[in-house]
């Protein structure tokens, strides 16, 4: 089952960043919504590509919730044994300052856990995927993903093409800088919402490494720096929804690494009654046994 829904997923990705990007090249139309974050036309497009697409997939059967579309009721969508989570597009201010560094976020969850994540980079060009028994990967060639679907839409053999393109993606991780250099430390945090906790976090560990490196980087960009490798951490001290981290948190965990609940010391949870995440912190596979100040 997962392999026809990451398939699902990466082609739904896929169709949502040529959406976003049809936009991002022009004129970039921005109004708010009602906590005052920007909300453009390429949410609407990414929303429906992707709406569209999983709903007519084979996998049509399992319920999406997204940013953008209705928010099913807690007394409805508690039951659901599996659900898609989406972002259409994380990173809003991002994409409207056009620092390329917006994303896709397409996660299946399980029983309150991501098993499949997808966080594509449109306007960069590449994406991250993962899913539980397949590993967690990069791919820098977002055409690869055309190998997926032959003919006028149709799904060709979907085992076959997977494995084609995980023989093209890069395992992850690919870097691993504490071992490299067990001195300094590599942080990334957001470019958009810095916080005085995070000012905090970052001063603490200055105190255990020679050199720390902080690193601004947008959307669900951060997570991914995590898994492969290139960042050590990710504090999170700041707002987020479970959309926001929840296919990245699934490349996380396939990669070897983890995302953790500060104050529960324990995987973030989904479909909760409450959507807002706790205050979290993304773990790189070769930090995992650090002793951290939280």
């Amino acid at each position: 089952m997962l392999e026809n829904c990451l398939v699902s997923a990466l082609i739904a990705a896929k169709k949502a960043g040529e959406a976003i990007l049809e936009v991002y090249h022009g004129e970039i139309d921005v109004s708010y919504k009602e906590d005052d974050s920007p909300l453009t036309l390429a949410d609407k497009s990414a929303h429906s590509a992707i709406a569209s697409h999983l709903s007519s997939d084979s996998t049509s059967s399992i319920p999406v919730l997204s940013e953008e579309g209705k928010h099913t009721p807690y007394e409805e969508r508690k039951g659901w044994e599996y659900y898609w989570l989406v972002d259409p597009l994380d990173g809003t201010k991002e994409f409207v300052k056009r620092s390329d560094e917006f994303t896709v976020n397409i996660a299946l969850i399980k029983k309150n856990r991501p098993v499949l994540g997808v966080v594509s980079l449109p306007a960069i060009g590449c994406l991250y995927f993962a899913a539980e028994g397949i590993g967690s990967y990069k791919l820098e060639d977002l055409g690869a993903i055309g190998q997926l679907v032959a003919g006028a839409g149709e799904f060709s053999d979907k085992n076959k093409p997977l494995k084609s393109l995980i023989e093209v993606a890069i395992r992850l991780p690919v870097q691993q800088s504490f071992k490299k250099s067990p001195d300094q430390l590599n942080l990334v945090g957001s470019r958009s919402h810095g916080t005085e906790a995070l000012s905090d976090f970052v001063e603490k560990m200055k105190q255990q490494y020679k050199k720390v490196d902080f690193v601004p980087a947008g959307s669900a960009l951060k997570l991914c720096l995590v898994a492969e490798g290139s960042a050590d951490l990710y504090p999170r001290f700041g707002p987020t929804m479970e959309w926001d981290t929840a296919a990245g948190h699934c490349v996380v965990e396939q990669s070897g690494g983890k995302v953790v609940d500060m104050e529960k010391k324990a995987p973030l949870d989904y479909n909760k009654r409450d959507l807002h995440n706790p205050y979290f912190v993304c773990i790189a596979e070769h930090f995992r046994e650090v002793s951290l100040p939280l």
